[in-house]
């Protein structure tokens, strides 16, 4: 992999407010999780609703965390990784993920809102070429 196919820091935030599903790692204990999430862009931090449970446990012991989107296509894939910490918002600053297309994808309540800020974003294009498409029997 060369430098050629990193991702200018705009381009990781472009492609982080195109989508709104990815992957959250973080420990709990010395248990290292992961798991799905929607979530939204504001300004350069992420938010994220959650319920009771193992996210809002992990990002309460020690909120260090990291997450994850991919985009795959035809002929490339891009991968961006924010590395940082999550917190807990208090109930006078969750009122920000109102204002944001946040919503949870399931039935569930999910009350707490979680923000993750960035110390680190980086992101990969990956050319793919995939011969087992082209190959024919």
């Amino acid at each position: 992999m060369n430098d050629d196919n990193e991702l200018h820091p705009q381009e990781c935030w472009d492609l982080l407010r195109a989508q709104e599903f990815g992957r959250l790692a973080f420990t709990v204990v010395d248990e290292l999780h992961i798991t799905p999430i929607n979530y939204a862009v504001d300004g350069e931090t992420l938010l994220f609703r959650t319920a009771a449970g193992n996210k809002l446990f992990g990002v309460e012991l020690g909120g260090e965390v990291a997450f994850e989107i991919d985009e795959i296509g035809d002929e490339e894939a891009t991968s961006v990784v924010v590395r940082g910490r999550a917190r807990h918002l208090e109930e006078d600053e969750a009122h920000r993920a109102d204002n944001l297309p946040l919503r949870p994808w399931v039935g569930t309540d999910k009350p707490n809102v979680v923000e993750i800020v960035p110390t680190d974003v980086t992101g990969r294009r990956f050319p793919l070429s995939r011969p087992w498409l082209r190959m024919r029997t």
